[in-house]
């Protein structure tokens, strides 16, 4: 009964369908994994789903990359149909998240935000038209931290300009700590509010990333808990253990495009 109850498959026919409308198809390739993988010997391979404007571009390119929770669909929603009038969208789901995946999660290691830019960069090879060509990139939250390792990879001549948001590539522990203050009392972790595992936590991350809280988080718990199993559980062995423990490097000071 849970199952036919479940609402995120409606919720995602919508978030597709303004994808759709946005004149965006869905697509996938296939391409060997960034840091080897195959654990046992042999190449791993990872899947890269994605939605893209139609053809080779006739407007400059533009990727956007999501954050970890959404998907890119539900991520980018509100923002493809007014981009789409000015640029040639690829926006794909990183690995772990939505259509995309690692052949073998046991074999190969959890994706770093360096495998997940890699594995756009091939991604964008793949497709019409972008081999070698310049493409501009936006990345929120954890898709900031790929697009910075995206733009420095691959150099100023293939990426650029480059907007991150909600991204704070200079994090310490300190920012760590201070999170955890303004979330309150009775958290263990980053890792405990960021990637939610209980509707408590669902509404704490709501609430502290949103300027205005979206209405899910007067929702009651048994739709809260439908989304975290159907849209975030399955991903969760895919993830990094680094994935919480970003923290500024002295060199994102001297880098620029």
């Amino acid at each position: 009964m849970g199952a036919s109850l479940s609402l995120v498959p409606l919720l995602d026919y919508f978030a597709r369908r303004e994808f759709a409308a946005a004149g965006l198809s869905p697509g996938a390739v296939t391409v060997p994994y960034p840091d080897g993988g195959g654990g046992g010997g042999g190449e791993s391979t990872c899947t890269v789903h994605y939605w893209a404007s139609a053809g080779e571009p006739r407007l400059p390119p533009l990727l956007l990359v999501h954050g970890f929770g959404p998907r890119a669909t539900w991520q980018w929603r509100c923002q493809v149909g007014p981009l789409s009038r000015h640029f040639h969208l690829i926006v794909p789901d990183l690995l772990g998240f939505g259509g995309s995946s690692c052949g073998d999660a046991a074999a190969s290691p959890p994706p770093s935000e360096a495998t997940q830019a890699a594995a756009l960069a091939a991604l964008l090879d793949a497709l019409p038209g972008m081999k070698g060509r310049r493409v501009a990139v936006a990345g929120t939250s954890y898709g900031g931290f790929v697009a910075y390792w995206l733009a420095r990879t691959a150099g100023a001549e293939r990426v650029g300009p480059v907007v991150i948001a909600s991204s704070d590539l200079l994090k310490t522990a300190a920012d760590d700590r201070g999170f955890l203050k303004r979330a309150g009392e009775g958290w263990n972790g980053v890792e405990e509010v960021l990637l939610p595992a209980k509707p408590a936590a669902m509404r704490k991350l709501l609430e502290m990333a949103a300027y205005q809280p979206p209405p899910v988080v007067l929702m009651p718990d048994f739709i809260l808990r439908d989304f975290i199993q159907v849209n975030l559980k399955p991903f969760w062995p895919f993830l990094s253990p680094s994935i919480f423990k970003l923290v500024g490097r002295l060199e994102l000071l001297v880098f620029s495009l």
